[in-house]
């Protein structure tokens, strides 16, 4: 298996690189997304100083055919919406590679991480091709047990959360401490921090697997 994280220039006719080239101050973290046949449907976190402006380019753009504002502050937002152009979840669901979230885009780049076997990462490629997607590739490297299970991203928030006892008990650090610490929004230190910790559990759960059964024997469920 292979893990890769890859700088995504986005084609200029999809909304995303019109809207976020307009905004460049602006980050769009994608929370969740879904595509349908020819369309697509995400929840976007979006910080920066003009969320208005952010705002009224995206509901005024034809390719977002439904948009609802879900938290709203001074300097950020969360929405959902469909468009009819997601090129990268089309390029995901015709490669069969899944893209690992959030995903960050800024001034029309994205960034996105994918974990899969070499032959769909290059069935990625052909696909953002065929979308006139550029992309580069910053790093790529085998994936194993053995090796690192939480994204850079991932590492950094967790490790802030350690350091400033978020894990403590009892707490020295709130979750809304933590993000300001981060300089983040509350919802997406609360995500990432969800999505690393649903990481380590099922790692740690699927470790446990390989102990030797015999080492400690097990009594048989007697239904009740």
């Amino acid at each position: 298996m292979a893990q890769a994280t890859l700088a995504i220039t986005l084609p200029e006719q999809a909304w995303i690189q019109q809207v976020s080239t307009a905004h460049p101050e602006s980050m769009f973290r994608v929370l969740a997304a879904v595509p349908s046949s020819h369309s697509g449907f995400a929840l976007v976190e979006v910080t920066g100083p003009d969320i208005p402006g952010v705002l009224e380019a995206m509901a005024g753009h034809d390719q977002i055919t439904e948009l609802s504002t879900l938290e709203r502050g001074e300097n950020d937002v969360t929405v959902y919406f469909e468009t009819t152009k997601p090129l990268l979840l089309f390029s995901s669901r015709d490669s069969g590679m899944p893209i690992e979230l959030p995903v960050e885009i800024r001034d029309g780049t994205a960034t996105i991480e994918v974990t899969g076997t070499r032959q769909r990462l290059a069935e990625l490629a052909t696909q953002l091709e065929q979308f006139g997607i550029q992309y580069r590739i910053e790093t790529i490297r085998e994936a194993s047990h053995d090796r690192q299970v939480l994204s850079e991203r991932q590492l950094e928030v967790v490790v802030a959360a350690v350091d400033e006892g978020y894990y403590d008990t009892p707490r020295r650090c709130s979750l809304t401490e933590l993000a300001d610490h981060l300089d983040i929004a509350k919802s997406t230190c609360s995500e990432t921090l969800h999505r690393a910790e649903e990481t380590v559990v099922k790692q740690f759960v699927d470790d446990l697997s390989g102990v030797d059964e015999t080492a400690a024997p097990q009594e048989p469920i007697t239904p009740q």
